[in-house]
């Protein structure tokens, strides 16, 4: 029986080595994982990018109708809204320049106790700028 066991062990020794088969499915999937996590990161920055921009329309609108609602009976008052949200409107250079000229007619209406009334020339031009802003919005 002895030698029946050797001749199978001599039969045996012609099996070969288990092979080693490259395995990359750890490093797929760390790969695809950061792909989507890089994917993911790409698309919301571009959401809040999208809602950003949304978001500076509806400032300007909304800076637009407060020059629209200013009531002209206080001049002091109604001057440094004007100057105020005019500001924050004149992003282009047209409007920064028609603001730069509204400003000086401005000043004439802020820094004292008592002023007049506004007068027609800073009207036109604060009427001419709120017309340029809101073709321009």
């Amino acid at each position: 029986m002895n030698e029946q066991i050797a001749n199978g062990a001599g039969q045996l020794r012609d099996i070969k080595p288990l092979l080693e088969i490259p395995d990359s499915s750890f490093y797929l999937y760390w790969g695809l994982i950061g792909f989507g996590l890089f994917l993911a990161a790409g698309i919301l920055f571009f959401v809040l990018k999208k809602i950003l921009e949304n978001r500076k329309v509806n400032l300007a609108k909304k800076y637009l109708s407060a020059l629209k609602a200013i009531d002209w009976i206080d001049s002091k008052r109604s001057a440094y809204e004007a100057t105020h949200y005019a500001r924050l409107l004149a992003t282009d250079t047209r409007r920064k320049e028609l603001f730069s000229q509204l400003e000086v007619m401005l000043e004439r209406y802020k820094y004292k106790k008592n002023v007049d009334t506004v007068d027609q020339e800073t009207r036109n031009q604060f009427n001419l700028f709120v017309q340029v802003a809101d073709e321009s919005i």
